[in-house]
């Protein structure tokens, strides 16, 4: 009778076993399994672009396509321009920016590259059709729109949302900094102007001349460098005739134009312009166009080189 006992005791005590067995290979999977949600939760974010779409990231990008100039100066400057796998035809800066793939000419877009490259993210902007970046967007490619900037304080969100995409954003609130920095050296040393140059700032040449007028990030510039714009009462890039710039007599003209042969020469050797003070001055000066016209990292060596060239004395 003992040994029966024993028996049915040695039983339960296996059954017992067998299940405690079962329930602790059962919680130590629901166990892994909360871990990893977990984990998600914890490296997964949500950033905001500028249509206002949240869009949520489970991992850092590792591949990034960038649709606009500015924005991949801004990714380099982050530290992550080695992410780049696409970029656009007028990507220049820095030096190893030229050697990624051209996906773009920055108003279209090789949509069957960019989907062939499969990025993790693709930084686009808000110039173009409404709909144009739909196709990526209905392949499952996140895409994190940038509207372009106007201002300064533009270009330092803009910083920051990429920064935030790309989980970087110490060095986005550094990067900002160091440019506020760089802003602040200049006004400087332009402190002691009181009163201001009137400048003309052409971005186009003859037969169609076109100016930066207020609302503009040029005018921006502008303001930083402590100089005053003659078409500043214009809003937007504005075509212009040759008699409003005459009418108007700058002492210093600038100019962005790169893409014809002696762009200070032409200006200097217009018919009538003779007239004009910054003419009889030669007081004409080019301007680096990438520096002057990207709303991006560089935006304090374009003040800097728009206070060179007005106040040139003052950086003897």
């Amino acid at each position: 009778m003992k040994k029966l006992f024993n028996l049915q005791w040695l039983s339960v005590l296996l059954l017992a076993l067998v299940l405690a067995g079962c329930g602790t290979a059962e919680d130590t999977k629901n166990k892994n399994v909360t871990q990893d949600e977990q984990k998600i939760e914890q490296t997964s974010y949500k950033v905001t672009d500028d249509r206002g779409v949240e869009i949520e990231f489970k991992e850092v990008p590792k591949t990034v396509v960038s649709l606009q100039p500015s924005n991949t100066e801004i990714l380099f400057a982050l530290g992550v321009g080695d992410k780049i796998v696409g970029a656009t035809e007028y990507d220049t800066y820095p030096e190893a920016a030229q050697k990624i793939e051209r996906v773009s000419d920055t108003v279209n877009y090789n949509s069957e590259r960019i989907l062939a490259l499969k990025p993790d993210v693709v930084i686009a902007y808000t110039i173009g059709e409404k709909d144009a970046l739909k196709p990526l967007e209905d392949a499952g490619i996140k895409v994190f729109v940038i509207q372009s900037a106007a201002t300064f304080d533009d270009v330092y969100g803009d910083i920051e949302q990429i920064a935030a995409v790309m989980d970087v954003k110490d060095k986005g609130k550094a990067l900002n900094e160091e440019i506020k920095a760089k802003i602040a050296d200049v006004q400087t040393k332009i402190k002691e102007v009181k009163t201001p140059k009137n400048v003309y700032l052409e971005i186009s040449p003859k037969p169609e001349i076109y100016t930066a007028g207020s609302g503009t990030f040029q005018q921006e510039i502008l303001n930083a460098a402590n100089v005053k714009n003659v078409f500043a009462d214009l809003d937007g890039w504005k075509q212009i005739s040759e008699e409003d710039v005459i009418a108007r007599n700058p002492d210093v003209i600038l100019t962005t134009v790169n893409y014809t042969e002696n762009p200070i020469g032409e200006i200097l050797a217009r018919d009538g312009w003779n007239t004009v003070t910054a003419i009889q001055n030669k007081a004409v000066q080019s301007l680096d166009t990438d520096i002057s016209n990207r709303p991006g990292p560089r935006i304090g060596e374009a003040v800097e080189l728009v206070a060179k060239a007005v106040y040139p004395e003052l950086y003897k």
